[in-house]
């Protein structure tokens, strides 16, 4: 992987809120800053990464050949766009999955889609434009999202439009909130022998970028930036589940994450079952819409028949 590519991530990363639960962002907080230190990366861990994700179950727009489902994986960190970050959680992007979800909501032998989520989250940029393209798609089509095993933050986000969400027994929901992160990095810096002198044109341009601490009014801006994000994390959120926005921020966690029971109870899950369990059912429904369109096509052709029989009678006396 090239250096650019390194420091596309770091710049992206810098610039954008983020939605994730706390034990990822200890290593998204790590990897950005040691980047910002230029500490070399890791090329074995990330190479690892990639293997891992290749060799990871789960194939985007599955369908089952015996139903009229198919499965989209929503695995690792979720980006607008594949990057460093989302190569290393063995992620996915909200690009990938817009486009595996207008193929399913375009496929006329596809009845129901199901996501099979297991993400802490992701960035916020692209979020917003998801859970609209789920809100919208579930007007046309059955969806169900199912946190096996954890649906947090970003992946909530973009899944709170689905006509259900459920969770595993041991699943993990929640974590409603945005943060972004700014590392002083001053004595970082110190030990490697680098002062750091930033040129810049624009009142606040360079902002941040001297490895020091932010000024207050430059904290207040990222601040803004947060809650501006917050709010359209709580807006989709409430539009999905049918709640005012004022309970999405007093309930739902709170910024915490939830097991499957408390979920259920704060409104953020319909129903706690198993990914097969799911399937099943949809088996099952697929089984029984094919009968009742037979049993319709049967009663059609029956109806026609007498339909036949009784014009040819009429013509028959007609004759007499």
């Amino acid at each position: 992987m090239q250096q650019h590519s390194y420091e596309h991530t770091l710049s992206f990363a810098l610039e954008h809120p983020w939605a994730l639960t706390r034990p990822m962002l200890a290593v998204v907080a790590d990897l950005l800053a040691r980047r910002i230190a230029h500490e070399p990366v890791d090329h074995d861990a990330i190479a690892a990464a990639l293997v891992a994700k290749a060799n990871r179950g789960g194939v985007a727009g599955t369908r089952r050949a015996e139903t009229a489902a198919t499965v989209i994986p929503v695995y690792g960190v979720i980006a607008p766009r594949m990057n460093l970050l989302s190569d290393m959680s063995g992620g996915t992007t909200f690009e990938t999955l817009t486009s595996q979800l207008r193929a399913a909501v375009a496929d006329p032998r596809v009845t129901q889609i199901v996501f099979d989520v297991d993400s802490p989250g992701g960035n916020a940029a692209g979020a917003t434009e998801f859970a609209k393209e789920v809100l919208a798609a579930r007007a046309k089509k059955r969806i169900v999202a199912v946190a096996s095993h954890t649906m947090a933050s970003a992946a909530y986000w973009a899944m709170a439009g689905a006509s259900e969400i459920v969770a595993t027994p041991s699943s993990m929901v929640g974590s409603i909130g945005v943060f972004s992160i700014h590392d002083d990095i001053t004595e970082s810096l110190a030990k490697l022998g680098i002062k750091r002198t930033v040129l810049s044109a624009g009142k606040f341009k360079g902002e941040g970028v001297d490895g020091g601490p932010l000024s207050v009014e430059a904290a207040a801006h990222v601040q803004s930036l947060i809650d501006s994000a917050y709010g359209r994390f709580v807006a989709a959120v409430a539009a999905g589940r049918n709640v005012p926005p004022s309970r999405v921020r007093a309930g739902f966690g709170e910024g915490r994450v939830l097991d499957a029971e408390a979920a259920r109870a704060a409104h953020l899950v319909d129903r706690i079952a198993t990914l097969d369990d799911v399937l099943g059912h949809v088996d099952t429904t697929a089984a029984n819409v094919a009968l009742a369109h037979r049993e319709q096509e049967l009663a059609a052709v029956s109806q026609a028949m007498r339909e036949r029989e009784l014009e040819a009678l009429v013509s028959r006396r007609r004759l007499q």
